[in-house]
């Protein structure tokens, strides 16, 4: 007994000091800043010695430490508070004390695999799923929007014995190796994969910048260029597995499919024996503001649908649901799915408390009402500012385009960084997407109000007005 009272000692111990050869002796104490022991120089110097420098940091080389956070916003280690502009992962807000209660009251009671039944993961699977249209009833937990992409690609391999894929140029469902060859945003990088043979890729329907700007017809213009990709994957001997699209376009620059555009694919893919996956990983529990998910403003109803990030308020849960038939094909002709972590207890508990606040607290509403004085804000701006060449968006999911000619539309990446560096400087976070980096993207907690709408616009204001005097 003596002797595990001394280990247990010795391992408490080597928890508060520990000794690198080549580094001198840091020593973990209580009485340094609100980012811990460490000072930021010491953290910044550990992470580039030991952290993949393919991870990068927001504004390196003088990176933003933070050590808490509450709503929508976040503070470093000096206290300094940063509106948060940018993260869709903490939906309800930064810490939300129902949704910590509900995490660390599950993990001091069980959590373990979803092998073992739990009222949790039952409750939590029936309350999502009503979420849904019909027939879409069955779900597999996961851990991450890539696990999701994974599997959602899967279901549709297995559904019709078929390898070739459909995506969207500039989109992007995850960081995996499958996740990537359906990611034009990852395998078109200079230093990407390139373009498998297995998949086919439509243009980005964007109605500002794209082939077809009339948002009227631009759906069924851009939408009937699926039969034209269902031809060449027959052409070359093969089937359509399937068609994965964000139900919002995120990383491609915040572009909002225009009508019917979903209908048409849509149909051009299940004619093909094809299964279609609604990527809701970015833009999903109500975050613009017309219902739970957005591929309800396009009038269908997919296979699959992939759900993340805001679903866990930041804890790591996941998602694919579908509909029954495709699950018991896959169960009929697959090994049986199995994932650690998916679905345990405390996953479970923090999914349902992120749906009761959801619930409680009218955020779907919210977002609506915050959102549209938003975009009105915005428009307004861009009025008295040539650069701006486009706003657009939905509920707290939206994008402004900078440009050098609002004729020529010439993308202005020069500007818009300028305008993210001057924003962090006046410590809102904001930062930039599209293939030109060159739109400045809004998808903040949904706890965001009217009053932080007024303080964005005053200082965004300022920042555009800064460029054309620097």
């Amino acid at each position: 007994m003596i002797l595990l009272g001394v280990q247990f000692l010795m391992n408490f111990m080597s928890l508060l000091v520990w000794k690198n050869d080549e580094e001198e002796d840091i020593s973990y104490t209580e009485e340094k800043k609100l980012g811990g022991s460490l000072s930021k120089d010491e953290i910044y110097r550990l992470r580039k010695k030991h952290v993949a420098n393919a991870c990068i940091l927001f504004y390196d080389p003088n990176p933003l430490q933070i050590v808490r956070a509450k709503g929508q916003y976040m503070y470093d280690e000096e206290d300094n508070e940063y509106l948060d502009c940018i993260n869709n992962v903490c939906h309800v807000g930064h810490c939300h004390p129902e949704v910590v209660t509900a995490a660390c009251k599950q993990m001091g009671i069980l959590n373990t695999n979803s092998r073992y039944l739990s009222h949790l993961n039952s409750t939590y699977s029936q309350q999502l799923t009503s979420l849904f249209p019909a027939p879409l009833d069955t779900v597999f937990f996961v851990n991450s929007g890539s696990e999701a992409t994974e599997l959602s690609l899967e279901l549709c391999r297995v559904w019709n014995d078929a390898t070739d894929f459909i995506c969207v140029d500039s989109g992007y469902h995850g960081h995996t190796r499958s996740a990537i060859t359906i990611s034009n945003y990852k395998f078109g990088h200079p230093r990407g994969i390139g373009q498998p043979d297995f998949v086919q890729m439509m243009d980005l329907p964007d109605t500002y910048r794209g082939q077809h700007r009339d948002v009227h017809t631009a759906g069924e213009k851009y939408g009937a260029q699926a039969e034209l990709l269902v031809q060449n994957i027959n052409n070359r001997g093969a089937k359509v597995a399937g068609f994965i699209g964000e139900s919002a376009i995120s990383c491609g620059g915040q572009i909002m499919l225009p009508p019917n555009y979903l209908k048409t694919v849509y149909k051009a893919v299940h004619k093909a024996g094809g299964l279609c996956i609604a990527d809701e990983v970015q833009v999903g529990f109500g975050r613009c503001g017309t219902g739970m998910w957005v591929f309800e403003k396009q009038g269908v109803v997919p296979d699959i649908v992939t759900i993340g990030k805001p679903m866990g308020n930041g804890h790591p849960i996941a998602g694919v649901v579908t509909t029954r038939e495709i699950a018991e094909r896959y169960r009929q002709n697959r090994p049986e799915y199995f994932n650690t972590y998916g679905g345990n207890p405390v996953s479970m508990a923090v999914g349902l408390a992120v749906l009761d606040v959801i619930k409680k607290e009218g955020l779907v509403k919210h977002a609506k009402v915050t959102g549209d004085l938003f975009l009105l804000e915005l428009e307004r701006l861009k009025e008295r500012h040539s650069c701006i060449g486009d706003v657009r968006g939905i509920g707290l999911f939206l994008g402004i385009e900078f440009v050098k000619c609002r004729e020529s539309r010439e993308p202005d990446e020069n500007t818009a960084v300028f305008v993210k560096k001057e924003m962090y400087r006046n410590r809102i976070i904001v930062s930039t997407e599209g293939r030109h980096n060159n739109i400045v993207k809004i998808k903040p907690p949904m706890s965001f109000d009217q009053n932080n709408v007024a303080h964005f616009i005053n200082h965004f204001d300022r920042a555009i007005s800064q460029v054309k005097v620097q």
